[in-house]
C-alpha cells in the first residue's frame, strides 16, 4: 500500500477534500495549465459569452432602466464587441424594426467582430419560436401558429409542418444575417398549470415532441441556422415560471427518462442536435446537492449550474458533444438567488459552453461590466477554480460550430436587402402560416352544422378590442352577410354586452389562458406588465362562464373558442354548444392601414372560415383535457 498522497495527485486529493467537507461537485482537472496563455484564455473566455443588446443609452438615465431600442450599432457597443471578441449576441423584438434595418444591424456587429483579435464571427440569435414567442416583427416576417398547433396537426399531416416551418424560419433568418435560432422547444407538456410553456411545446407525449422537434430543428439547420433544443433537463412539469422564480420538478428517475430527457436522447442518438439550452429548474433526482446562495441560504442547485446534469448526464451519460448554452442569466431562477459572477463561475464549473445575458450592458456606464466580468473569470481560473483546459475545450466547441454554420455574406448590402425582402414573408410563406392554422384548427366539442347553420347576426366577446377588429375583419371577407357586435373582456361593459347579445343569434366567446409570460414579452425588464395581464386576466376569466350561462337562458347558441391552450375549455366552456382550439390568437396590423387598421390574423381568418362552411376542423388534440 502506498501513502494516499502519493497515489492521488495533489489537485484531485484536494478536490475530494472539498467535496467531502462541502457535499458539492468539483470540477476534474481544475489547476490552470501553463501552456495557455493569459490572452488565449481571455479570447476562451469572451467566446462563451452571449450578449444581450436589447437597449441601449449613450447616457445613463436618472430614473429607471434605459428603454431606448438598440436598432443602430452606436460606436460604443462596437468598441466592446471589438475589444472584447465577445462569442455571440442576442437581439429582441425591439432591435427589429423592418428588414433593411435588421441586415444593416447584423452585417454592423458581424463587422465589429472581424475586427477582434481573434476575428471569430459572431453568433447572432434570437427567439424565433413561432406562436407565442416571435421576434421578428409578424407583419414582416412568418411567425406561424407555434407548436402545439403543429402537434394538433400530426395525426392528419405528420411531419409536414415541422419540416416546413422550420425551412420557413431558417430561410428567413438566415437572410437577415441570424445563424442561431433558439428554438425549436422540445419540453413534453404535462402539467395543465404551466405558466410559461403550454403551446410552445409540441403536446404531452415525449415520442411525438421528439419526432416534431427533430424534424423542425433538421429543417432549420439545412437551410444554415442553428437550432437549439431546450431548455434541458425539461421543462414542461412546472408550475412556476423561472423568470419570476425557480420551478422544481419532483419526478423520480424513471419518469425523467420516460418523458423529460425523451426527446434530448432522441436528438443526441441521431447526431443532429448542435445546441441544447439549459433550464433554470431544481431537479433533486438528477442532482440534489446544494449551494450557498447570496443570502447565505443553502438551495437546491438549478439544472444551469450543476455539472451532475450538464456534464456527467448531458455530456457523460447522454453522449451530447455539440454546444450548451444557458438560459438568460438575469430571469429570476438565477438571478434571485445569485450574483451575476457566481452564477457565470458556476454554469461554467458545470459544463456549459455559452452564458447568455450574463450582466446588463444598457447604458455607456454599464458596459465596464464585461470586462471585468471577464478579469474575474480569469482569476478563477488562476485561482483553480475554473480549469483552464475545460475552458479552452468549450471555446474550441464554439470556433468549430461557427466554422461550420456561419458563413459571412459576401454580397454588397444592398445585394443582402434585396434578398431578404423577397425571402421575408414571401406569398408562399404567408400562405403557409395560414394552412397550419386552419388544419390545426380542433373540434373540442359539439357539431360544426349543429351551430352555425342559419346564424344571421353574431355577438363576439374577445379578450381585447384588437382582437374584436381582427375577427370583425375577418368574418366580413368571409361571411359579408352575417352581422357582428363585439365587447371586449378589457373594459368590460355588461350593459352594453347585454343589449348587442339579445340582437344575437350566437354568442362566440374566445379565452386566452394563461397570461402572457415574461418570455412574450421578451425578458425579464418587463415584469411590472406581466403582472398587470395577469390581474386582468383573472378578472376576464371569471366572466366567462356567466356570459355563457346568460346566453344559454335567452336560448342563444353558444361557441367557446381557446385562442391558447385548450385545458381551460374543461371548466370555462362547460354550457358551450361548440368548443374550438386555435392554438394561437396572434394578429398584426397590415401596413398602410394604421389610420384605418385592419387586422390579420390566421386564427380568426380560420375561426371564420370555419363558420362560413368553407373548411373543416381537423387537427386533434395534443394534450388530455380532464372535463371538470
Amino acid at each position: 500500500m502506498y501513502p494516499i498522497g502519493r497515489r492521488l495527485k495533489r489537485g484531485k486529493l484536494i478536490c475530494i477534500v472539498a467535496t467531502i467537507l462541502t457535499m458539492t461537485s468539483c470540477s476534474p482537472a481544475s489547476q490552470p495549465a501553463a501552456k495557455l496563455s493569459d490572452a488565449q484564455l481571455r479570447d476562451d473566455l469572451a467566446q462563451k459569452i452571449m450578449i444581450d443588446l436589447r437597449y441601449y443609452c449613450e447616457q445613463t438615465p436618472e430614473k429607471g432602466l434605459c428603454r431606448t431600442p438598440m436598432t443602430e450599432l452606436p460606436d460604443d457597443l462596437a468598441g466592446l464587441i471589438r475589444d472584447t471578441g465577445v462569442g455571440g449576441v442576442i437581439l429582441f423584438a425591439e432591435n427589429l424594426t423592418d428588414v433593411p434595418q435588421m441586415v444593416r444591424l447584423n452585417r454592423a456587429m458581424q463587422l465589429a467582430a472581424s475586427q477582434s483579435k481573434s476575428q471569430q464571427p459572431l453568433f447572432i440569435s434570437l427567439d424565433q419560436e413561432g406562436g407565442r414567442v416571435a421576434r421578428v416583427p409578424r407583419h414582416l416576417g412568418t411567425a406561424f401558429a407555434g407548436n402545439m398547433a403543429i402537434g394538433a396537426t400530426y395525426q392528419k399531416h405528420g411531419l409536414e409542418y415541422a419540416k416546413a416551418t422550420g425551412t420557413v424560419l431558417g430561410k428567413e433568418l438566415k437572410s437577415l444575417g441570424f445563424n442561431v435560432n433558439h428554438a425549436p422547444t422540445v419540453d413534453v407538456n404535462v402539467n395543465p398549470d404551466n405558466p410559461v410553456i403550454n403551446v410552445r411545446s409540441f403536446g404531452e407525449d415525449a415520442e411525438l415532441v421528439a419526432k416534431l422537434g427533430i424534424a423542425q430543428m433538421q429543417a432549420m439547420q439545412e437551410q444554415g441556422v442553428i437550432g437549439t433544443l431546450k431548455h434541458f433537463p425539461g421543462h414542461g412539469d412546472t408550475a412556476v415560471d423561472s423568470h419570476t422564480g425557480l420551478p422544481l420538478v419532483e419526478h423520480d428517475r424513471a419518469t425523467i427518462d420516460k418523458v423529460d430527457l425523451l426527446p434530448f436522447r432522441r436528438a443526441i442518438e441521431q447526431g443532429l442536435v448542435e445546441t441544447i439550452m439549459t433550464a433554470h429548474i431544481q431537479y433533486p433526482a438528477l442532482d440534489d446537492s446544494k449551494l450557498v446562495s447570496k443570502t447565505g441560504e443553502l438551495i437546491l442547485r438549478p439544472a444551469t449550474l450543476s455539472r451532475a446534469i450538464l456534464t456527467d448526464l448531458l455530456r457523460g451519460e447522454l453522449g451530447f458533444k455539440g454546444l450548451i448554452v444557458t438560459d438568460a442569466m438575469d430571469m429570476a431562477g438565477i438571478s434571485h438567488f445569485f450574483e451575476p459572477t457566481q452564477a457565470v463561475i458556476e454554469t461554467f464549473k458545470a459544463g456549459t459552453d455559452m452564458v447568455l445575458m450574463p450582466v446588463r450592458l444598457h447604458s455607456k456606464e454599464e458596459l465596464k461590466q464585461l470586462p471585468e466580468l471577464i478579469d474575474a473569470l480569469m482569476a478563477a481560473i488562476q485561482s483553480g477554480e475554473l480549469s483552464a483546459e475545460e475552458v479552452h475545450a468549450s471555446a474550441e466547441r464554439i470556433r468549430a460550430s461557427k466554422a461550420r454554420y456561419v458563413k459571412l455574406d459576401q454580397a454588397s448590402e444592398a445585394d443582402a436587402i434585396a434578398k431578404a425582402e423577397a425571402v421575408v414573408g414571401a406569398d408562399e410563406h404567408k400562405a403557409l402560416e395560414q394552412a397550419l392554422s386552419d388544419d390545426a384548427l380542433t373540434l373540442v366539442r359539439g357539431t360544426q352544422d349543429s351551430v352555425v347553420n342559419n346564424i344571421q347576426s353574431l355577438h363576439l366577446v374577445m379578450p381585447d378590442r384588437s382582437k374584436c377588429l381582427a375577427m370583425q375583419q375577418a368574418l366580413s371577407r368571409n361571411l359579408p352577410s352575417l352581422s357582428s357586435s363585439c365587447a371586449s373582456l378589457q373594459g368590460f361593459d355588461a350593459e352594453l354586452n347585454q343589449s348587442q347579445m339579445a340582437n344575437a343569434d350566437m354568442l362566440l366567446i374566445a379565452s386566452i389562458t394563461p397570461a402572457q409570460s415574461a418570455v412574450e414579452r421578451g425578458g425579464m425588464e418587463d415584469m411590472s406588465l406581466v403582472k398587470a395581464d395577469a390581474l386582468d386576466h383573472q378578472a376576464q376569466q371569471a366572466l366567462i362562464p356567466a356570459l355563457i350561462k346568460q346566453a344559454k337562458s335567452q336560448n342563444k347558441a353558444v361557441a367557446f373558442v381557446s385562442l391558447r391552450t385548450p385545458y381551460e375549455t374543461a371548466h370555462l366552456a362547460k354550457e358551450a354548444d361548440l368548443v374550438l382550439a386555435t392554438y394561437a390568437y396572434n394578429s398584426y396590423v397590415i401596413p398602410g392601414t394604421e389610420a384605418e387598421p385592419q387586422i390579420y390574423g390566421p386564427a380568426f381568418e380560420t375561426l371564420a372560415r370555419f363558420l362560413a362552411g368553407k373548411i373543416s376542423a381537423t387537427g386533434h388534440l395534443p394534450v388530455s383535457v380532464k372535463q371538470d
